[in-house]
């Protein structure tokens, strides 16, 4: 890969955005990728829109997707995709909360995790790498909770997005 690829989150205060743009940045790192970060929290301790960009691949000058170049916009909040949908490129992948249906969570603050494992079944960086990377970031009791949340989104997008 000679490209950057860049990698848009958006949502809401409170949703994990943050939580799972930093799992993001670590998997790319993980894989032996440069990789840039940034975070506009906007109002996020009210339920405001928080966004972060990932950019990852052989040498990244800057953390800062610029507008209509997102490869993809992974988006946690309906209210949030047409917020954040300029930043995506035309042949951009858009990748709505709705990608996941609710009622096969068992726990729904792991919707961040399961909206990565969406996103993992279009980036060819090993599954090992993925759940590596959230294991590092959370919390031992709520490994398997996330593992399991990270399948699902992952077959969810496969389903969904008809990839295999």
């Amino acid at each position: 890969m000679n490209k950057v690829t860049n990698i848009v989150l958006g949502g809401l205060g409170g949703q994990g955005v943050l939580t799972a743009s930093d799992i993001l940045a670590d998997v790319v790192f993980r894989a032996g990728y440069d990789v840039k970060k940034s975070e506009l929290h906007g109002m996020s301790q009210r339920g405001g829109s928080v966004s972060s960009d990932v950019r990852y691949g052989p040498v990244v000058h800057s953390p800062m997707v610029p507008l209509g170049e997102a490869d993809f916009l992974l988006v946690l909040e309906p209210t949030q995709v047409d917020v954040n949908k300029p930043v995506l490129r035309p042949e951009g992948v858009l990748i709505p909360p709705d990608v996941i249906p609710p009622d096969g969570l068992k726990n729904k603050k792991s919707f961040n995790v399961a909206m990565l494992g969406a996103l993992s079944a279009f980036l060819d960086i090993p599954e090992s790498i993925w759940l590596d990377a959230i294991h590092a970031r959370l919390a031992a009791k709520l490994h398997r909770l996330n593992d399991e949340a990270f399948a699902y989104g992952r077959q969810a997008a496969r389903a969904r997005f008809h990839l295999s």
